[in-house]
This record gives structure tokens, C-alpha cells and sequence, in this order.
């Protein structure tokens, strides 16, 4: 039984790494570009962002001591003005509030190309 197991990992890992070892001549770049392709792709760009919480307070400084302005709550829209620190200046497109959030609870979102 173990070396029935141990012939099916095997097949298992050939099955995997065959498009591994086959992908490195399909995907190599070609000796020239033509100059009409973009640069960057739209998929390359980051994406729009969110918050990583329920909600997050939305400070009129770049601190946890400054008054709360706001809560940004997940799904909410905001645009991104400045970054210092460990801080983002936003502007709630929902509800139109300026002001600081915490940088641990605000990400960007990616995106990946495929093809």
C-alpha cells in the first residue's frame, strides 16, 4: 500500500511540474516588441482600495489621540490623497468626510493578468 501511495504522489508531482518545465519556452519574450503594444496594462495597475475591517475610524490628524471625524465603513468608497507614515489623508466618496485613517487597516487592491 505505501508503494502504491508513494507512485501516486509521483505521478501527482510529474502532472504538476510538466506545465512548469513546458510554460518556460511558451512564455519567453519575443527578440523584439513591436512598438504599437502598451506599456502597462490595465491589470498591472493596483486596483481601487479598501479597508480590511468592518469600519475604521476616519481622524482629523495623522494620530490616535486626534478627534474622530468619520467612520469608513467596509464597501465605503474613498479616495487615497497623500500617504505619511503608517497614515493615508482620505476623502469618503459615500459620505464626503476628509480626514486620516490607519495605514494597518487600508490596502490596495491587486490585480493579476492572465495572458
Amino acid at each position: 500500500m505505501r508503494s502504491s501511495r508513494m507512485a501516486l504522489s509521483a505521478a501527482v508531482f510529474g502532472a504538476l511540474a510538466l506545465p512548469l518545465v513546458s510554460a518556460t519556452a511558451a512564455t519567453a519574450a519575443p527578440d523584439s516588441v513591436p512598438s504599437t503594444m502598451p506599456t502597462t496594462r490595465a491589470c498591472d495597475r493596483p486596483g481601487p482600495w479598501g479597508i480590511s475591517t468592518q469600519a475604521v475610524d476616519i481622524r482629523s490628524k495623522a494620530s490616535v489621540k486626534s478627534t474622530r471625524l468619520g467612520i469608513l465603513h467596509r464597501g465605503h468608497r474613498f479616495t487615497v490623497h497623500k500617504t505619511s507614515g503608517n497614515w493615508h489623508h482620505i476623502t469618503g466618496t459615500t459620505t464626503g468626510v476628509r480626514g486620516w485613517v490607519s495605514g494597518p487597516y487600508v490596502y490596495r487592491d491587486v490585480r493579476m493578468c492572465l495572458g
